[in-house]
């Protein structure tokens, strides 16, 4: 028979939620299913202008050119 889990504590029931996922699905497939509901934190439009407004076409060809695996 199964132990009951004490349900008021919350690390308890994320170390047996984590077990049971990657006991299921495996470690890939546990990963997979966390990140279906992780939403991540951060503005990604923001961020993107602010990496990319000074990368120029050059910039980019160059960084093709240095990074083709032959």
């Amino acid at each position: 028979m199964l132990n009951p889990l004490d349900l008021t504590n919350i690390e308890e029931i994320r170390r047996e939620g984590l077990k049971a996922l990657a006991e299921r699905l495996g470690p890939v497939g546990m990963v997979t299913f966390i990140r279906l509901y992780d939403n991540g934190f951060g503005d990604y439009s923001i961020e993107r202008r602010e990496n990319i407004d000074d990368f120029s076409e050059s910039d980019f060809l160059q960084f093709v050119k240095n990074n083709d695996e032959k």
